[in-house]
């Protein structure tokens, strides 16, 4: 064991050799250092262990290389790239909506340069932050006002802090939805000081469950749009026209969080039909709030639009400075809001519309040539082929809608089994995200580019060799 440990070469030799290497080119070298370091105490406990007896494994040109494969799998940016072949398209795990190039791109120029992010051009004075969207959320929506937020929960805190702190707010019993994380509406409310006034059965709610919970302790109104489930059988809600009907009545805002929240009308594409931001402002109500990172395929935001008045109120919330979104997701929400101005074009130029709006054929064919790529770079004892399969929205969003794909399923081949192809593709680089369905690993192509179909070759290749 002593002349194994002997074998071992020193820090400064693998130093040297990883400073000509190209794939460690740039790495900090008290990062390298370090990860050496780790590295040989590694290599040590696996000969006092028995995991490495013979001589040969320790040879320079085996341990460097070695070596190098740990240092660059250690160096590597915890937040990085991953391959999602899941089919989920708002994945909430994978980042949720893919950019568009415009929005990529004036992220980029916003954060390379200096900006007029607070400063009003047409006076070399300070500006608002919000006024670089504000009318463009105004001009798609039908509002008076708008304003963004960090996120949609933000936005739901923000509207009650400053409407309702003390007072109740009137909601259906069945709209008290939980999201992502254990998060819940009640909870929410909680924190933004309202008092949560439930209305109806979980299943069921009327015109004169509303009507009866109005009293002088009332500060609003509020709806919440059940996005991530469905409650079927003998079921009632009450339509909001008749909601701001009773909030005009009594005097009382009106308020609707529509969770992911959209732009676009669906139900000409085949999809369950959901409510669109411009339809829930020609209602009426004075505040509506949304996602602007699953639907909507911007950037993760909180949006706030309704009446002039009420969104001003909102602006003037101390708290609002807690929650204000940053000039990254301004660049990106701007560019993004942009490509709706043309309702020709939006669906293709929009990655979430294009990819929840791709045809089975499309998908099919699509399937096909990823197959085919994987022909050619895969060994042969891999097998492949193609099943119908479905994709899904995600995000909270169309919760029993499922969509017509195309599965491309591999066998991976003798001793290799569908779960630890799984396991050893989260290492790779980039990681490939799939999904098991009938003891095989299949990539739907609905959530991977064309221009990735090589490098999703590449990663499931390097997988294979792991094995």
């Amino acid at each position: 064991m002593s002349n194994l440990f002997r074998l071992l070469p020193s820090v400064d030799s693998l130093l040297r050799d990883f400073s000509a290497r190209d794939d460690l080119a740039g790495l900090p070298h008290d990062l390298q250092r370090d990860l050496i370091v780790e590295f040989l105490d590694l290599c040590r406990e696996e000969i006092r262990s028995g995991v490495l007896q013979n001589p040969e494994q320790l040879q320079p040109e085996n341990v460097f290389s070695r070596g190098a494969v740990y240092v660059r799998t250690r160096s590597r940016p915890h937040f990085r790239r991953v391959l999602n072949g899941t089919g989920v398209v708002v994945h909430t795990n994978l980042g949720r909506s893919i950019l568009a190039p415009e929005a990529v791109k004036a992220v980029t120029e916003g954060c390379l340069r200096y900006s007029n992010l607070e400063l009003a051009l047409e006076t070399g004075k300070r500006g608002s932050r919000y006024s670089h969207v504000e009318e463009l959320l105004c001009r798609l929506t039908g509002a008076e006002a708008g304003l963004v937020v960090n996120n949609n929960a933000a936005a739901v805190l923000l509207i009650l802090d400053t409407l309702a702190k003390g007072r109740e707010v009137i909601v259906a019993r069945g709209q008290l939805v939980e999201i992502g994380g254990a998060f819940r509406i009640p909870e929410v409310m909680a924190k933004s000081g309202a008092v949560l006034r439930e209305v109806g059965a979980t299943n069921r709610v009327h015109v004169h469950d509303y009507e009866g919970a109005v009293t002088d302790r009332t500060a609003a109104i509020m709806k919440v749009h059940t996005s991530n489930y469905r409650i079927v059988g003998f079921h009632k809600e009450v339509p909001l026209s008749d909601l701001v009907r009773i909030g005009r009545t009594h005097e009382v805002p009106v308020i609707e969080d529509l969770g992911s929240g959209n732009l676009c009308d669906f139900s000409g594409l085949g999809l369950t039909p959901e409510p669109t931001v411009q339809k829930v402002v020609e209602s009426g109500v004075d505040v509506v709030c949304f996602s602007g990172d699953k639907l909507l395929g911007g950037p993760q935001a909180g949006i706030i639009v309704g009446r002039k008045e009420t969104v001003e109120r909102i602006k003037r919330n101390q708290l609002n400075r807690a929650l204000r979104i940053d000039k990254m997701t301004l660049a990106a929400l701007e560019a993004t809001l942009r490509l709706y101005l043309d309702p020709a074009t939006v669906t293709q130029a929009v990655p979430t519309l294009r990819m929840i709006t791709a045809s089975s054929s499309f998908l099919k064919k699509k399937a096909e040539r990823l197959r085919d790529v994987l022909e050619e770079v895969l060994p042969e004892t891999v097998g492949l082929d193609l099943a119908a399969g479905q994709s899904r929205v995600g995000g909270g969003a169309f919760p029993e809608q499922d969509l017509p794909t195309t599965l491309v399923r591999i066998h991976p081949g003798a001793g290799v089994s569908a779960e630890k192809l799984r396991v050893a593709l989260l290492d790779t680089n980039p990681p490939l995200i799939g999904r098991i369905e009938s003891d095989l690993f299949c990539l739907d192509p609905r959530t991977i580019e064309e221009d990735e179909f090589v490098l999703v070759g590449e990663v499931i290749g390097e997988a294979l060799r792991f094995e």
